[in-house]
């Protein structure tokens, strides 16, 4: 206002989100809402508005924002109205935020619990009353992102200042902080395993048809087909629904040629490195190679059959000695007559390949008859059949504990 004339104005919702929504009317002995809705408007009076306002009252001599001239710009002045009023209204305004935090916990209870740590501190003054999900979501990412810059920050502050007096309070301080960031980290990782394991289960069931998910589906869901440790990143595959050491392989290869032709390849190898000898192609280090089979199928057991699993897997552990197979990066794949051999092969034990396993490739029960085992003396080589149930009920066994103590 100027010479107690509107001249120009803001939404009070533009500062103030609460306020995009009507008030009503309460009543007084009980407070419940009458049918009367309002709005709320905020007239400002001034003599500076007075001094600055055009000869034809259609602006202010001011600018909009950053207002170097006059020291103050019409945001500045819209922006502390905006909290008068919101001062003024009081208690709805606090029930409205109330509300909005509320959007963010539920948002976190249900979907997001690694973020857990930030929905009480995170300021959502500026977030719109009612958030979709994807605008929780962006929220919490950026809080998540400016608190690690903060924490980097503080620590590259306390490794160059040199000053030991105090030191022992900020790094204890930086250290919560950096445990909280890492936890919600780790906890989304944890959530994340849960949904997987729930989709690997049901690739393992039939569908409406009574028909099985293809080797390829559950193939895709462990580590994708045509990746390797190139092409697919540690994020990217699910290694450790089979064990929790093939997350530190060296190379992996899925499903192709490893002589780089046209020749047959192993559904998933790992040229395996030991955490303490991880980076090295060392002719020490194991080679793991898989072979997954569709759910219920058998048929690879019959004699006519040139799909024998087993026998695929000798084949290559052979080519692999031979030297006829390189990494990646086009070297050989460095092996020694000591060098161990893994094969697994993962299909659905019905009772025709266990009595194959059994009678024509010598193969010895495990204690949970979930699996069989063979170790191949002339190899080098220990071969283990196991059942789809029986991935699937390690991988949530080992899971168990997280997932209790998340809540999941």
């Amino acid at each position: 206002m100027a010479h107690r004339r509107e001249v120009s104005g803001s939404p009070i919702h533009d500062y103030v989100p609460e306020f995009v929504d009507d008030f009503y009317d309460k009543d007084g002995n009980n407070g419940a809402i009458q049918g009367r809705n309002y709005i709320v408007k905020a007239y400002v009076f001034a003599a500076y508005l007075d001094r600055h306002v055009s000869l034809e009252r259609g602006g202010f001599e001011f600018k909009m924002e950053n207002d170097l001239l006059h020291g103050i710009s019409q945001v500045d002045i819209e922006k502390q109205s905006a909290q008068i009023a919101k001062e003024a209204v009081g208690a709805d305004i606090v029930g409205r935020q109330e509300k909005k935090k509320e959007c963010f916990r539920s948002y976190v209870e249900e979907e997001a619990p690694w973020h857990k740590t930030l929905v009480e501190t995170i300021d959502l003054s500026k977030m719109p009353l009612n958030p979709t999900k994807e605008e929780i979501e962006t929220r919490l990412q950026q809080e998540k992102f400016v608190q690690e810059v903060q924490i980097k920050s503080d620590v590259s502050k306390i490794l160059a200042s040199g000053n030991l007096e105090g030191l022992e309070k900020n790094v204890k301080d930086i250290v919560e902080k950096i445990s909280g960031t890492s936890q919600n980290d780790l906890i989304h990782y944890i959530a994340l395993r849960r949904n997987i394991l729930d989709l690997f289960g049901k690739s393992l069931e039939w569908d409406e048809n009574q028909k099985y998910s293809s080797e390829g589906f559950v193939h895709d869901i462990i580590f994708p087909r045509k990746g390797d440790s190139v092409r697919t990143p540690f994020e990217s595959h699910n290694l450790w629904i089979i064990d929790e050491r093939l997350n530190f392989t060296n190379y992996v290869s899925s499903d192709i040629p490893l002589d780089g032709g046209t020749t047959e390849r192993p559904d998933l190898i790992a040229y395996d490195q030991r955490v303490v000898f991880r980076g090295d192609n060392k002719a020490s280090n194991p080679i793991t190679i898989f072979e997954f089979e569709k759910p219920q199928r058998d048929d690879f057991v019959n004699k006519s059959s040139d799909e024998d699993p087993v026998q695929q897997i000798i084949r290559y552990v052979n080519n692999i000695v031979d030297g006829k197979y390189k990494t990646p990066q086009g070297k050989n794949m460095l092996v020694a007559a000591n060098t161990p051999f893994y094969g697994f092969v993962v299909c659905d034990l019905t009772a025709k390949v266990e009595k194959w396993l059994q009678r024509e490739k010598n193969f010895k029960p495990t204690p949970d008859r979930q699996g069989w085992f063979h170790w191949l003396d002339n190899n080098n080589l220990y071969i283990e059949v196991l059942s789809w149930d029986k991935v699937l009920r390690d991988a949530q066994m080992r899971n168990k504990i997280f997932f209790h103590k998340l809540g999941i």
